[in-house]
């Protein structure tokens, strides 16, 4: 009897270990003759841990008494104020709880949305499509003007596609994908060596004019910058002093087509 191919799903399912034990052990037994793939999975597991790691002191802190459902529809019962009207207002500062106050937490962060969020989103588009032999981008090179209408169309803002064959890559094509922010433009290039670059842009809720800075994660560098509310972020397993220069001359390709 043939076994099920192993599909997305199956893959994402061992990932949240939501397979059954069969059907766990023929995944893994996949990943053992695909490494490809196995490395990419790892680093889901990686980020699934990190998330874990992050918000478990926050979904384990105790709903403030102020936030008690039971007081707070006592309090309903008040003739000044509509019972339905305290009843939302319960469970609305319900949820708040629950989610550990997580509002709270945020005030005095770096603003969501910033430089830093569009790394982290470009860095995510990286992870989830470089390693992939299938299909790493929606719409190839060879068919770049409805690429870029797409991309223009969905950012309402027009895109530019620079030219890095003078750095060693060749464009790949692209994608829309989504984000926390609204959709982004995804830009795919290679070096038809196995070293591929992944440049995202989309709207900036914040630092929407923001200089251009490097940050490392893992085993990636980005380099991100932002102007006039349009944010770009290259990421690829290269060094900062590699990695840098390519950002630039993107930055001058687009600053000069705009």
């Amino acid at each position: 009897m043939n076994k099920r191919p192993i599909t997305e799903d199956d893959l994402h399912a061992y990932v949240d270990q939501a397979l059954s034990t069969t059907r766990r052990d023929e995944v893994a037994g996949y990943l053992e003759q695909h490494p490809d793939e196995a490395k990419r999975i790892a680093s889901y597991r990686r980020q699934r841990d990190e998330l874990r790691s992050a918000l478990a002191p926050i979904s384990e802190e105790p709903v403030p008494p102020e936030l008690n459902l039971v007081r707070m529809l006592d309090g309903a019962r008040r003739p000044r104020f509509p019972v339905w009207r305290s009843a939302a207002a319960a469970v609305v500062l319900l949820a708040v709880g629950i989610t550990g106050g997580w509002s709270l937490h945020d005030m005095g962060q770096p603003a969501a949305g910033g430089i830093i969020a569009l790394a982290d989103e470009a860095t995510y588009s990286y992870q989830v499509y470089a390693g992939d032999k299938g299909r790493p981008v929606e719409i190839k090179a060879s068919d770049q003007v409805s690429l870029v209408k797409w991309v223009s169309d969905s950012l309402g803002h027009n895109i530019s596609v620079p030219d890095l064959t003078g750095s060693g890559y060749r464009f790949m094509g692209g994608r829309v994908v989504a984000t926390a922010h609204g959709p982004a433009g995804m830009l795919m290039y290679d070096d038809d060596r196995g070293t591929r670059l992944v440049m995202l842009t989309r709207a900036m809720t914040a630092d929407k004019n923001a200089p251009m800075s490097s940050q490392s994660t893992g085993s990636v560098q980005r380099v991100s910058w932002s102007k006039e509310g349009i944010g770009y972020s290259l990421v690829g397993p290269l060094s900062t002093q590699a990695l840098n220069p390519i950002a630039h001359e993107m930055r001058r390709q687009i600053e000069k087509n705009v």
